[in-house]
């Protein structure tokens, strides 16, 4: 995966292996189309298969970090110049439109995000509603600007959230809290998105690149297979009984006990000095 542009964002590779996704359509608050979502998961896509990439961060530049979809750019069939493909149709003009367009892209884009094995961090520097904020609870960490303002609102249009935000709010909320955000349509500040447990860290906005770039080093910098293998594993524990939860990471430890970054990680520990982990990926780097 290189640097580029594409529609409505671009990509910039930094060490270790961090991929910064950043929206450059301040312009336009950082609304979503069915192009940006579509290069979205093309260029997620490539992430996942890149094994120079270690970890996905989200970023909006401007006062948003995505105010929702752009409705405008729907009746927009021209693909922008960045495009990684043609225009497809907006889809939406119908019944089936709206499904096709929600199953093919829109929840398309979630699911990429939450499939990745690689981590993501949402680094929230402004507004994130709707299709902002369901993009952000997809990540696997959310760090929030003092300043940032997170909700979902579609019922002030009488819409749904269609994207799968009733299911992220759900994990992160539970039952009764979920209900209480969507049906009176909050909008709540950075704060108040802590204490509901919607992120997991706020930080003053001129710090927010920092403290986001120091996390993703963290994790980047951490044993990747181990890391991955346990992404996976706490997904699904939320769809699994307790017993077919311990047979699945029963079957993942069964790779990573044998892994050259655990071997390293026990000999650290008897030497009592730092483990150097993901020696199998420096020839990638």
């Amino acid at each position: 995966m290189d640097n580029g542009k594409f529609t409505g964002f671009e990509v910039n590779i930094q060490k270790p292996g961090i991929a910064w996704i950043e929206f450059n359509e301040p312009e336009k608050l950082n609304g979503m189309n069915s192009g940006k979502k579509r290069d979205l998961i093309e260029v997620l896509t490539q992430i996942q298969m890149d094994n120079a990439i270690r970890v996905v961060v989200f970023i909006g530049s401007g006062r948003a970090f995505c105010a929702g979809d752009d409705l405008k750019a729907y009746a927009n069939t021209e693909p922008s110049s960045n495009a990684l493909m043609p225009a497809i149709p907006p889809g939406h003009d119908n019944e089936l439109g709206t499904y096709n367009g929600l199953r093919h892209i829109s929840q398309a884009l979630n699911l990429a995000i939450r499939k990745l094995d690689k981590l993501t961090i949402a680094a929230v520097n402004g507004i994130a509603v709707q299709t902002g904020l369901s993009l952000a609870l997809s990540c696997d960490f959310k760090i929030a600007a003092d300043d940032a303002k997170l909700g979902s609102a579609t019922l002030r249009f009488g819409l749904l959230p269609d994207e799968g935000g009733q299911y992220l709010l759900l994990q992160h909320l539970g039952l009764s809290k979920t209900m209480d955000f969507l049906m009176r349509k909050k909008i709540v500040s950075s704060n108040e998105a802590l204490e509901l447990g919607l992120v997991n860290e706020v930080v003053p906005n001129a710090q927010l690149r920092k403290a986001t770039e120091d996390l993703a080093v963290e994790l980047a910098n951490g044993p990747q297979v181990s890391m991955r293998l346990l992404k996976r594993s706490v997904y699904q524990a939320c769809e699994l009984t307790f017993e077919q939860a311990c047979d699945e990471i029963a079957a993942k430890t069964a790779i990573s006990d044998h892994h050259p970054d655990t071997r390293e990680g026990v000999s650290a520990f008897r030497e009592k000095r730092s483990p150097h982990f993901n020696e199998w990926l420096r020839k990638f780097e």
